[in-house]
């Protein structure tokens, strides 16, 4: 049996006294897409911050590609071949377009005959971004920017995509768009976490969805016993 690309184990982490995590565990296959769901507050952000480096967990393990990654420092996980689309963007708003996606090129994670992502690959993907690759990034639009968002952490050639809110508050045409380029990705054989309160787009494209509830796994399953069951839907997700 193949071991998981990712393997989150035992995870326990927090702010100060305030622990948020307890014992959260979960796992992502090579080529994989699941999803990380749950109400604000149940400690998925919590998560990502640990996979990236943001945050050091107070127990549990982090292996990637079979090393150790909790407590690592975050370029250090970048460099591993974790990538990361922040919650809110966070995109460098004084660099311009193409600026923020030479920032963060690595092309060691590259697997042998595999294409790397370059500008041209994100470009011919967000053909926005070329259309806009002198313009500074704080002066793009918020679905621009998320695009840049999602185009930097692909220049990174990640081996695991983590996707935080990625559709968060952008128009339903934009939205649209995020959703077709992760089905592009998904395609491409891309590992993905992503993380979302979108459940109808989520279902076709995840693989499997684990349910967050107060800093622990509740539920775990495929899109199909997901959609099968409704209940669980309004019980952890409130829709």
């Amino acid at each position: 049996m193949t071991a998981p690309l990712l393997q989150v184990d035992g995870l326990a982490a927090g702010y100060g006294s305030s622990q948020v995590l307890f014992g959260m565990g979960f796992e992502v296959g090579t080529g994989e897409v699941v999803t990380l769901l749950g109400r604000n507050g149940m400690g998925k952000s919590t998560t990502v911050k640990c996979l990236s480096g943001l945050l050091s967990p107070t127990a549990g393990s982090i292996r990637f590609a079979g090393e150790e990654l909790s407590g690592r420092a975050s370029y250090r996980i970048g460099r591993a071949g974790v990538g990361l689309v922040p919650e809110g963007r966070q995109v460098f708003p004084t660099l311009t377009v193409r600026e923020n996606l030479v920032a963060t090129a690595n092309t060691r994670n590259v697997k042998a005959g595999g294409a790397p992502w370059t500008l041209e690959r994100v470009y011919a993907l967000f053909p926005r971004l070329q259309e806009r690759q002198r313009q500074l990034a704080g002066k793009l639009s918020g679905g621009e920017q998320q695009m840049l968002a999602v185009g930097r952490a692909l220049m990174t050639n990640p081996r695991l995509l983590v996707l935080d809110e990625a559709t968060e508050g952008l128009a339903p045409l934009i939205r649209r768009e995020i959703w077709l380029c992760l089905e592009q990705l998904k395609a491409a054989g891309q590992s993905m976490i992503v993380i979302d309160k979108n459940i109808k787009p989520l279902l076709p494209l995840a693989d499997r969805h684990y349910v967050v509830e107060r800093g622990r796994i509740a539920w775990s399953g495929t899109s199909q016993a997901l959609a099968s069951q409704p209940d669980v839907v309004h019980r952890y997700l409130g829709v």
